[in-house]
This record gives structure tokens, sequence and C-alpha cells, in this order.
């Protein structure tokens, strides 16, 4: 069964560069493509904790909560990426 992620790799493309000017061109762009849908899902659940955070219902606090709690773990690991990358 193919996943979420093989979708979005098939219809997006490979995006890491090979150092071929001609194809670097394309993947960047690619790389581009796939940034802004990731900037686009992360705010989803940025909404979704938010939005829900006050809410007295339980199933949606626990929307709410697991939001907050996975961009809090997104952004620990997304800054350790980031210390990795500097150059």
């Amino acid at each position: 069964m193919i996943d979420i992620h093989e979708v979005v790799e098939k219809l997006v493309g490979k995006i890491n560069p090979i150092g071929e000017t001609t194809i670097d061109d394309i993947r960047f762009k690619k790389l581009k493509v796939m940034t802004e849908l990731a900037n686009e899902l992360l705010m989803d659940i940025a909404d979704v904790g938010f939005r829900y955070r006050n809410n007295q219902q339980f199933s949606m606090k626990k929307a709410s909560n697991f939001a907050k709690n996975f961009l809090a773990e997104e952004i620990v690991i997304l800054q350790a990426n980031i210390d990795n990358i500097k150059d």
C-alpha cells in the first residue's frame, strides 16, 4: 500500500540536487513546491491547535492538544536540523 509521503513524492517529483544545472533548476522549483506544501500543512495543524484550545468538548480539546504537542516536538527536531545545516 502506498503512503501519503510517496504520493506527494510522485506528484511533486525529486527535490535533491545532483550537481547538473538543468536538472537542479527543475528540482529547486520542486523543492519550493514541497516547502509551500509543508508550510500549508503546518499552518493547518497550528489552526487546529489554536482554534480549539479553549473548547470544552473532549474530542476538540484532544485535537488541539495533539496539534500543539506535535508542533512543539517539530520545533525541537527542526532546530536540531537547522543547527546541523549551519555552515
